[in-house]
């Protein structure tokens, strides 16, 4: 964990997973701190850069975009200009949540809400025109038994 971060700030921080909506007066209240020490830590976390943002969760299905996918890719080019096209081309696409560099068989694993095999298509086809790819692959998500934004609290 992060050096600096404590029991009280892993309160803060589990807190404001749950709700990032939360008054400082509320945060204050449920981590038994007054609501000035309770300022400064969270304005602390936000600029050492351990409160990236805060957000509000969207239900995906609701706005149909039901279809979760990976896409599972391989590349026979690693090259510097390879990779800034690749990552232009996949910074670009709002329909693509998450882009990893993985170890192992595959490159890269990309995360993926769209709201039919249709629509993946779509962004198969615009995809393989930005950025050459040797072998593309796609999983699609038949139920979500877990999703969560959360990092956990903890300490192992």
């Amino acid at each position: 964990m992060t050096m600096g971060i404590d029991e009280i700030d892993r309160k803060l921080l589990t807190e404001l997973q749950r709700d990032g909506t939360l008054s400082v007066d509320q945060l204050s209240e449920r981590v038994a701190l007054s609501r000035n020490a309770c300022w400064r830590r969270v304005k602390r976390l936000e600029e050492d850069g351990v409160i990236t943002g805060r957000v509000a969760l969207v239900d995906a299905e609701k706005l149909g975009l039901g279809l979760s996918v990976f896409i599972l890719i391989r590349t026979s080019n690693h090259d510097p200009d390879w990779l800034q096209k690749f990552r232009a081309a996949v910074t670009g696409f709002s329909e693509i949540t998450g882009v990893y560099r993985m170890s192992g068989d595959l490159d890269y694993v990309l995360r993926a809400r769209v709201a039919d095999v249709k629509a993946y298509d779509r962004l198969y086809q615009r995809l393989i025109t930005k950025v050459a790819l040797s072998d593309v692959s796609a999983s699609f998500v038949m139920e979500e038994i877990k999703e969560t934004t959360v990092v956990p609290m903890e300490l192992r």
